[in-house]
C-alpha cells in the first residue's frame, strides 16, 4: 500500500562467457527496484557495448540485443529516478569515454551535495549530458586534480555525501564502491568462480551464485585479470552504518537477505511484535498483498486469529507506487486488488499493511472491505508513522502530502476510514532485526538524520519528494 518510490537495483559480474545474459536474469530479479527504464553495458577487455531504454527490462533487451552484446564482464541497472527527470538521457548505465578511457556507472542511492558539486564543476565549464547524481561522479574522476593522485578513485568518493551502492566498469576492470554509511544494500557472490554483485541477494537465487558477504560501508572492491582486491575510501572509525530500515520493510524482496537478514523472516518478526503491541479482538488476519503478507502471517500466528486472504491482486498489474504519474497510480490502484466478499461480510477484520505514505492508497483499500460487507476494520501497520523525507534515495512525497505528517493517530484513522489504528513502534521495528539499532537509519519515522543534509534539504527544498 505503499506510495514510496525506490531508486534502483545494480547488477555487476565478472570473468563469465555471457556475462549480458547473467546480467539480463540477475536484472530480472531486481525489477521491482525499478520499472522506469533498464540498461546493461558489457565489456570483451576491447570494446565495451551497452543498450538502455525506457520501460520494463524485457521491453528494452530483446533476445537479439543480447546476442550482441559479447563480453565476460558486465553491469547493469533498472531505474526509478528519484534525482533526474525520467527521460532517455538518465537511463544507466551511463557510458562516458573521458582521458582515461571508457567508463560505464551504474547508481543506486542520492548524492545529497550533489547540487553543490554539479554548480562547482559547471562553473568550471563542464557540460553536464544528464540531470541525474550519477554523472557528478563522473565529472570528479576526471578532474586533473583528481586524476594525477596515487589514490585517485577513493580521493573522488570521499567527495561524495549521502547514499551511493556504485558500480564502474572499464574496459578491463569491474570496479563496487559502498558510501561511507551503506544506506542501500549490495551484496557480493560467486558464480563458477565468477565475482558477482548485486543490489540483493534474489538475484544469485535465481543464477544458482553463493552470497560471500556484503560490501561494507565505505569499502571499495576491484575486480579484473588479477583478482579481487579491496581497500577503503574512508578510515573505518568514519564508516558509520546507517543502513535503510525501509529495505525491510517494504522495498526488498522477501527472500532476499538484506543487513544479515532474510526480509521474509524479519517481516514475520514485525507482524508478531505489531500483534503484542497493538491487540485487538477479530474474526480473521488479512494482508494487503503482496508486501504484507509476511507481516500479516506473524500477526496471526502471535495472536490466534485466523489468517484468510482477504483481497486477491492482479498479478499483471505492477507495484503502483513505482508509476511516476499521479493519474496512473490512481489507475492500477483501482484495478490492483480486489475484495473477496465471501471471506469479510459480517466480520471483524485486521487488515496488516507495511505502511501508510499518503493515505489515499488505503483508504480506496479499506473502502473496498467496507463495501464487501466487512463488520469492522482494525488497520495494523508493521512500521512507525512516516512524519519526514528521505534524502538518501527513497522518493517519498512532500512533507505536506505524509499521512502522518500534522494528523493525530485518529486524524489518521477517519482518513483512512479504520475503525481502529496502530502503527508498530521504532523500539519494535528494530527488534526484528539482528544487527545493533544503531545501524540503521530511521529518519523517515524520526527525523534523526545519520548525516548533514543541509544541501540536500537546499536541493530538493524543504517540501520536497526528498
Amino acid at each position: 500500500m505503499s506510495d514510496a518510490r525506490e531508486a534502483c537495483g545494480i547488477f555487476g559480474i565478472y570473468g563469465y562467457d555471457g556475462a549480458a545474459r547473467q546480467a539480463y536474469l540477475g536484472l530480472y530479479s531486481l525489477q521491482h527496484r525499478g520499472e522506469e527504464s533498464a540498461g546493461i553495458a558489457v565489456s570483451d577487455d576491447r570494446e565495451m557495448r551497452s543498450k538502455r531504454g525506457m520501460g520494463h527490462l524485457d521491453e528494452v533487451l530483446k533476445p537479439d540485443d543480447l546476442g550482441r552484446l559479447h563480453g565476460h564482464m558486465a553491469i547493469g541497472h533498472v531505474r526509478y529516478s528519484t534525482t533526474g527527470s525520467p527521460k532517455p538521457q538518465n537511463v544507466q548505465p551511463l557510458v562516458i569515454e573521458y582521458s582515461q578511457g571508457l567508463l560505464a556507472i551504474a547508481h543506486n542511492g542520492t548524492l545529497t551535495n550533489a547540487r553543490a558539486l554539479r554548480r562547482y564543476y559547471e562553473g568550471r565549464g563542464s557540460i553536464f549530458q544528464t540531470s541525474t547524481d550519477s554523472e557528478i561522479i563522473v565529472h570528479l574522476m576526471a578532474d586533473p586534480d583528481h586524476l594525477c593522485l596515487p589514490d585517485h578513485l577513493e580521493h573522488c568518493l570521499a567527495h561524495l555525501e549521502g547514499a551511493f551502492s556504485l558500480l564502474l566498469m572499464t574496459k578491463h576492470q569491474l570496479i563496487v564502491a559502498r558510501d561511507r554509511h551503506g544506506f542501500r544494500p549490495l551484496s557480493l557472490g560467486e558464480l563458477r568462480c565468477s565475482p558477482v554483485v548485486a543490489s540483493e541477494t534474489c538475484a544469485f537465487d535465481l543464477l544458482g551464485a553463493r552470497y560471500i558477504r556484503d560490501i561494507e560501508p565505505g569499502e571499495v572492491v576491484t575486480v579484473d585479470e588479477r583478482g579481487l582486491t579491496t581497500r577503503r575510501f574512508v578510515p573505518p572509525g568514519q564508516a558509520k552504518a546507517a543502513h535503510c530500515i525501509f529495505e525491510h520493510v517494504y522495498f526488498a524482496r522477501p527472500d532476499s537477505r538484506v543487513f544479515g537478514d532474510t526480509c521474509h523472516l524479519v517481516r514475520q518478526r514485525l507482524g508478531a511484535r505489531l500483534a503484542a503491541e497493538h491487540p485487538v479482538e477479530a474474526d480473521v488476519v488479512a494482508a494487503v498483498p503482496d508486501s504484507g503478507l509476511p507481516a500479516a502471517l506473524g500477526y496471526a500466528r502471535a495472536s490466534g486469529i485466523p489468517f484468510d486472504y482477504a483481497y486477491i491482486r492482479n498479478h499483471y498489474v505492477g507495484r503502483t507506487f513505482i508509476q511516476p504519474a499521479e493519474s496512473q497510480r490512481g489507475l492500477g490502484v483501482r484495478i490492483k486488488l480486489n475484495a473477496i466478499a465471501d471471506v469479510v461480510r459480517g466480520k471483524r477484520v485486521v487488515v496488516v499493511d507495511d505502511s501508510i505514505v499518503r493515505g489515499t492508497t488505503s483508504r480506496t483499500r479499506l473502502g473496498m472491505l467496507r463495501e464487501a460487507g466487512a463488520r469492522e476494520i482494525h488497520l495494523r501497520i508493521s512500521s512507525p508513522p512516516i512524519r519526514h523525507p528521505c534524502y538518501f534515495g527513497i522518493d517519498f512525497p512532500t512533507t505536506r502530502e505524509l499521512a502522518a505528517s500534522g494528523r493525530s493517530l485518529d486524524q489518521i484513522r477517519d482518513f483512512v476510514g479504520a475503525d481502529s489504528l496502530g502503527y508498530l513502534s521504532v523500539e519494535g521495528l528494530l527488534s526484528a532485526v539482528t544487527r545493533p539499532p544503531e545501524n540503521y537509519c530511521t529518519a523517515c519515522f524520526t527525523g534523526d538524520y545519520p548525516c548533514e543534509i543541509t544541501e540536500a534539504v537546499e536541493k530538493l527544498g524543504m517540501e520536497s519528494r526528498g
